[in-house]
Parts: C-alpha cells; sequence; structure tokens
C-alpha cells in the first residue's frame, strides 16, 4: 500500500509539468554531433548491474585549451569497473584535440597513459607558466598533471596533492589573493567492497521496494581538503588552519565564486543527503561555514537534499551570483536566490523549476546565456543510479532527457528541451556537462558524460543569431587565469556580470572564456574588469561578435 501511495503521490505532483513549445520557436537547435566530431569514447563507471555505490556516480569533462591554439579540446574522465580496478584500473583519461572543430584522440601523445577510477576534472594554470594543468580526481589516488607545452607530467607527488580517498569534484581559485591558483577537493564516501554489502544482501538498502545498492546513508563520509598553492611547485594542506575542516559530509558539486561581492572569493559545496556548506572568505587566510545561516544549506522546507552539480550566475541580473543545486528524482532541483549580505532565499518553486524536475534525478548543470538575449538560461544533465527503475510504472526511468530551461527575462524559466530540434529528449544516462564555445562561433556548445555510453557534443546551431562579445583574460599580477576574475559589461541602462571559475556543474570544468549575449545589440558601451588582486580596469566601447583579449594592466592585445 505504501509503493502505491507514493506513486500516485509522485504521478500527482508531475501532472503539471509541461513543456511550453511556444518558447522555443525561436531558441537554437542543438543537434548531437558527437560521433562526427570524433568524440567516440565509451566511458566506462561499474560493470552494467549497479550493485554499488561505486559503480553509479560517472565522469566529467573539461573544455580547455590545452595546447594554445585557440580551440577548446576536451579532456574526458573515465571510470573502471571493480574487477579491473583491482588489476590496475583502466584508462582515466582520454584528451581530444580540436583541429577546427574536428576532435582528434591524443591522449598517448600527451603523456596521459595513467590508470586508475577516474571521477572529476578541474584545470587551472597553477604554475603560471602560460598553459592550463589539470588536476583529475578519482576514486582511489587523485593526480595532479603539469602541462609542459602540450604534454603533460604527474607531478602528483612533488606537488603534494595525491588525496588518496573517493574524490568527486574539485576547483582552483586563489583564496587569499597572492596571485597563485589554490585548490578545494571534495571527497565522498568510504567505499570498501569487502565490508559494503552487495546489492541484494539485505533488506535494508531498498528504493520503493527494489533491491538496490547500498549508500550514501549508512556509510562514513570523507573530508574534504583544501590545499594551498606555495607558488613554489607544491602545495600545503590548509585545511585544518584555513576552517574549512568540517563539518564532514559526502561532498559533490564545488565552486569558488565571490558571493557576497566583496572581492574575495567564497566556497560553496553541494552534498549528498546532507547539508550543503557555504564558506565565507574572511580575508585574512581562514573561511566561517555559514550555509545554514545564509538559507543555502536547505530548501525551503527545511529539509537536506541530494546535492549533486552546482550552477552559479545571475539570472535574475542584479549583480548578484544565485546558486543552482540538482538532486534526486522524486524531489526538485533548488534555485537560492542571492539577497545579498550572503543571504539566499529558496526560489524554485516562484522561477518555474519545481514539479517540473520531479521525474529527473541531476547532475550537471549551468546557467549559459543558449540564446544570447542576454538572460542565463538553465541546463540539466539527468540520469537515474538504480537500472532497476525501469521495472516500475512510474515517470523518468534509468534514461533520462535533458532539461534546458529558457529564461524570461522576468525571474521564471520555461523547459523547452522537449520542443528543440535535436535530441536532447533523447533519454540517456547523464553526468557530468561541460560548457563551451568549441567551434568558436559566438554561443555555447554542451557536452555531456553518459554512463557507461558514448558523450554527447550538442552543438549550438542558432544563438548567435542574436549579438555576443566574448573575453579571454590573462592575470599578470593576478593568477595567469585570472581565475575570480570579475567582469561586467554595460550597453544602454543594462548591466551583465559574470565571473572566471575553475570547475563547477558536476565533476567538470568549463571554458574560462566569458561570454556575454547581447541580444539584438552589436557592441558595448563599457567593459569594467574587478581582477582577483581587486585592481579595477574599465575599458571600451567594445563592437560584438568576436572574442577580445584583455591582459591585466595592459587593456585589449592580440589573441594568442
Amino acid at each position: 500500500m505504501r509503493l502505491r501511495t507514493q506513486l500516485a503521490l509522485f504521478a500527482a505532483l508531475t501532472m503539471g509539468a509541461r513543456v511550453d513549445t511556444g518558447a522555443a520557436q525561436d531558441f537554437p537547435a542543438f543537434p548531437d554531433v558527437a560521433a562526427e566530431a570524433g568524440i567516440t569514447l565509451m566511458n566506462v563507471t561499474g560493470a552494467a548491474v549497479k550493485d554499488y555505490i561505486v559503480d553509479v556516480n560517472g565522469n566529467g569533462a573539461a573544455f580547455f585549451d590545452y595546447d594554445n591554439d585557440g580551440d577548446l579540446d576536451a579532456w574526458i574522465a573515465n571510470g573502471s569497473t571493480l574487477d579491473e580496478y583491482a588489476a590496475g584500473g583502466g584508462p582515466m583519461a582520454a584528451l581530444y584535440r580540436n583541429d577546427g572543430g574536428r576532435f582528434v584522440d591524443v591522449t598517448l601523445e600527451a603523456g596521459l597513459d595513467g590508470r586508475g577510477w577516474g571521477m572529476g576534472v578541474c584545470v587551472a594554470d597553477y604554475d603560471n607558466d602560460g598553459d592550463g594543468d589539470v588536476y583529475a580526481t578519482a576514486y582511489g589516488p587523485n593526480v595532479l598533471y603539469r602541462n609542459d607545452g602540450g604534454v603533460f607530467t604527474d607531478v602528483t607527488d612533488e606537488a603534494d596533492t595525491g588525496n588518496t580517498g573517493w574524490s568527486t569534484n574539485c576547483a582552483f581559485g586563489d583564496y587569499d589573493r597572492d596571485g597563485d591558483v589554490d585548490l578545494y577537493v571534495a571527497n565522498y564516501l568510504s567505499f570498501d567492497v569487502d565490508t559494503v554489502p552487495r546489492r541484494g544482501e539485505t533488506d535494508v538498502c531498498r528504493y520503493l521496494g527494489l533491491d538496490v545498492f547500498c549508500g550514501p546513508r549508512g556509510l562514513e563520509s570523507q573530508p574534504d581538503v583544501l590545499y594551498r598553492n606555495d607558488g613554489d611547485g607544491a602545495f600545503t594542506d590548509v585545511t585544518d588552519d584555513a576552517g574549512v575542516a568540517g563539518p564532514t559530509y559526502s561532498g559533490f558539486g564545488v565552486a569558488f565564486s565571490d558571493l557576497d561581492n566583496d572581492g574575495w572569493p567564497d566556497i560553496y559545496v553541494a552534498n549528498d543527503m546532507t547539508p550543503n556548506l557555504l564558506y565565507r572568505n574572511e580575508r585574512d587566510g581562514t573561511f566561517t561555514e555559514t550555509g545554514l545561516a545564509s538559507g543555502a544549506a536547505l530548501n525551503d522546507e527545511g529539509r537536506e537534499q541530494a546535492g549533486m552539480g552546482v550552477g552559479i550566475g545571475d539570472y535574475d541580473g542584479d549583480g548578484l551570483f544565485d546558486l543552482f543545486v540538482t538532486h534526486f528524482s522524486r524531489d526538485t532541483n533548488t534555485l537560492y536566490r542571492n539577497l545579498g549580505g550572503m543571504l539566499f532565499s529558496d526560489a524554485t518553486a516562484n522561477a518555474g523549476l519545481g514539479a517540473v524536475s520531479l521525474p529527473h534525478l541531476g547532475w550537471g548543470a549551468g546557467f549559459r546565456d543558449l540564446d544570447n538575449d542576454g538572460w542565463a538560461d538553465l541546463f540539466v544533465a539527468n540520469g537515474h543510479v538504480y537500472p532497476e527503475i525501469d521495472g516500475l510504472d512510474i515517470a523518468g526511468g534509468y534514461r533520462q532527457r535533458k532539461e534546458v530551461y529558457r529564461n524570461n527575462g522576468n525571474g521564471a524559466f520555461e523547459d523547452v528541451a522537449a520542443a528543440l530540434e535535436g535530441n536532447l529528449a533523447d533519454p540517456r544516462p547523464a553526468r557530468g556537462t561541460a560548457f563551451g564555445d568549441y567551434d568558436n562561433d559566438g554561443d555555447i556548445d554542451v557536452l555531456v558524460i553518459n554512463i557507461n555510453d558514448r558523450p554527447n557534443l550538442y552543438r549550438n546551431d542558432g544563438g548567435n543569431r542574436n549579438g555576443w562579445i566574448g573575453f579571454r583574460l590573462e592575470g599578470t599580477r593576478s593568477n595567469r587565469d585570472a581565475i575570480g576574475a570579475r567582469v561586467e559589461i554595460t550597453r544602454g541602462d543594462r548591466t551583465q556580470a559574470k565571473e572566471v571559475r575553475s570547475g563547477e556543474s558536476y565533476l567538470s570544468h568549463n571554458d574560462m572564456r566569458l561570454l556575454f549575449g547581447l541580444g539584438e545589440a552589436g557592441g558595448v558601451d563599457g567593459l569594467r574588469i574587478r581582477w582577483p588582486n581587486g585592481d579595477v580596469e574599465e575599458l571600451g566601447p567594445l563592437e560584438g561578435n568576436r572574442y577580445w583579449t584583455v591582459r591585466e594592466g595592459e587593456g585589449i592585445v592580440p589573441a594568442p
């Protein structure tokens, strides 16, 4: 009786979720071009039968220009199976070089022959030498790869960043503003196949009457780690000294972002089945955890959720960065509206993001202006963790469609994915998601990693019908990637704000160039950059429909 009641309630809650086809009429199409573009890796995470929690969390990806040729390349993290892992693991990564829109697998020639169980990836020029280095998280030892002119060297031991637990998301950010990017690593659970019951071995691990894998509840969470970059090629674990040692939860999504607009990066962590954490930067090398006090730890019912991915952006145009966290099925994703002063309110229902997300289990997500109208839209990748769910007659299923929410400019969204051209509505078991303009045509494309399946590369066809302007920042006194810089553009009486970040989404890293939609405008009246060290630079006017490179203290410079 209990199961029938739960299913009836779920059906009732989801009946009102409808797609507005009218809102999608002038929205871009998103054809999946992964196969024709050459991104064909078969991602592996566990066996097809998901007997253990380690089998289900999937992998992420990164868009970054590893060879500095002006095209975004793609790094894809890859997992393993328990049997393969016992023998050394599978290939942890695949690197695809972008040759003008066609991708070529250069994994081995780039020196990436490491094996293990890869999970996530974040990118930054940690040694400020002009090329992007990569931190790869894993079930097992993480790896820091130094980019030596397009060939990667494992420098984990000398950098002292070899976290040996089960790590998920990571993010780089210069929390002490010394010009060197630091590293936050989220850790998940302590998992031992010899002690954790297998699916079906206990009647405790059940979901809607089904035998499922055990966890995360009942398993011990692992503490996150904050590494300070010492500027000499090495990092120091400052988790305790910096005040981010606890509480210990099961961490997933992580991002550095200046959420109170004081010029110093704060840290937000989405946790699985436990409250989220918000560390406010005290500007003296320490943080204070303010998640509950800020309103960004729980939903509006005062309930912890299954936090997976994190998207950050200014969806309502007030100059403050809002938070979006993806969650489990039969629950809503959560939109935290930034009220200023490090206070947030749950705006999920008012923004139209509630009932429509109930059938879905969300992972990678991001605020991106997909149609270049000047307002941040939302993209969410979905997929369930229990293959057994297909045996129940409920919405969603194991393989699930994407959600694309168009921002209507007045604080609300409309899900338009099912009405768009392309195959966004085709169900896949999605996990990590990376955003970037891989074909340099002025609109945001999306790379989605699917568990035990091949990736999707959704090319944005039509976002550049509206005007746009993009910026690549290069720090000199600040860190080379300008991670943490705040960029504002003005046109008429409208101001848009974005921030350079490493990491975000789920297990993934996005194009660090900032692309602004301009609608019908052909350029901007002004550009204001607050660099990571606090210095402010103002430029403009600038014409649109192109990328500009801005070097700290020098203004506009030729693209590399």
